[in-house]
């Protein structure tokens, strides 16, 4: 059965490989901007299933996995900070506050049609952070490609007081234990 994954992500790349699946990537053509008063859940869901859907209709018979992940603070969606000073102004923002991240995946195979959906939620609790520490992180580890402008599996940890998630991988943008649910869901064994 070929699988395949809706991105280009560097980091879900890496995630799925962990899963010890074969698979292929494609990049999904999709309109990313959220719809007026969307909630970052809905956002997330969405953008998800639109991703698989995009790729799908080129490979109806596999099963394909459309990925998506949107940090929120204060209730409102943020997007990737994209450079230095989106990136300090997210994390000036964050500080001392509490993030939480919206990881869905959509699996789907269109023949015979299958979908199966789930979004993990993680709460990302930031300790205080000063300008010269937030200076400091981002240009050691610029993730400035990254939900929430930090690097959990890097040195981005270094700046939460906790983190609060059924799954560890979701934080970084695929979560592969209600993955591997699914996966299994649809007769694909993992081992």
């Amino acid at each position: 059965m070929m699988l395949i994954l809706a991105s280009t992500s560097r980091y879900r790349r890496e995630l799925l490989l962990r899963l010890g699946l074969p698979f292929q990537t494609a990049r999904p053509d999709v309109d990313e901007t959220p719809l007026p008063n969307e909630n970052p859940h809905h956002l997330a869901q969405r953008l998800a299933e639109a991703k698989a859907r995009a790729v799908a209709k080129n490979f109806p018979n596999a099963w394909v996995i459309g990925a998506d992940q949107v940090a929120a603070l204060n209730g409102q969606a943020i997007g990737k900070p994209e450079n230095f000073e989106r990136a300090a102004d997210q994390l000036s923002a964050a500080s001392g506050k509490h993030m939480r991240f919206y990881s869905a995946f959509c699996l789907l195979r269109l023949e015979p049609y299958k979908l199966i959906a789930n979004t993990d939620i993680t709460d990302v609790h930031f300790r205080k952070l000063d300008a010269t520490e937030i200076e400091r992180y981002l240009h050691k580890e610029q993730p400035y490609d990254c939900a929430g402008s930090f690097k959990a599996e890097g040195l981005g940890i270094s700046l939460f007081d906790k983190i609060e998630s059924s799954d560890p991988t979701g934080l970084i943008g695929l979560p592969l234990i209600s993955l591997g649910k699914a996966l299994r869901q649809a007769g694909i064994s993992l081992f």
